[in-house]
């Protein structure tokens, strides 16, 4: 039996139309009658289609690294703002404590990072502490992202005062 490997062979009576062989082929890609050969050996192919997957290879790699860096740089950003947040958050509380703005910095760059950045700043009784800092990652160095997180809270000490 003839035809192209892991291809499902029928017997099918097809009488004067193919007289060479009683056999369909039926799901091989590319399958052009017996005597054909496998198309991922190259073999009985024309010489101009046989670099053909090493062309579009080359051609979509570079596509597939810009995203795959793009989602990475995503991803960085994501837990860099998630860090940020969590930082002001924490400050804010700490601040609305009583807690002095040395102590409320150090909080804030323990679990922001210790490249943020920390404004304290009290508006009446609100008391708000901004937390920014640089994008991380592989991308972060070149595309120049700032991003930013504040927190509010009402000061405890001086509702009860």
């Amino acid at each position: 039996m003839t035809g192209a490997p892991d291809a499902l062979h029928l017997w099918l009576p097809l009488g004067r139309r193919n007289r060479r062989s009683p056999w369909l082929t039926v799901g091989a890609v590319g399958y052009r009658g017996p005597g054909d050969h496998c198309r991922s050996t190259g073999r009985g192919q024309p010489a101009e289609s046989r670099g053909a997957v090493t062309a579009e290879f080359a051609v979509t790699l570079p596509a597939v690294l810009l995203l795959l860096a793009m989602l990475l740089a995503g991803a960085a950003a994501g837990v860099t703002q998630l860090r940020l947040e969590e930082g002001a958050r924490a400050g804010a509380r700490a601040l609305a404590r009583g807690d002095d703005p040395a102590t409320v910095q150090r909080v804030v760059r323990t679990l922001s990072g210790a490249s943020a950045s920390v404004v304290v700043a009290a508006e009446g009784e609100w008391l708000s502490v901004t937390v920014a800092d640089r994008v991380g990652g592989p991308l972060g160095a070149s595309i120049p992202w700032m991003l930013t997180a504040r927190a509010a809270a009402r000061g405890e000490t001086a509702a009860a005062s």
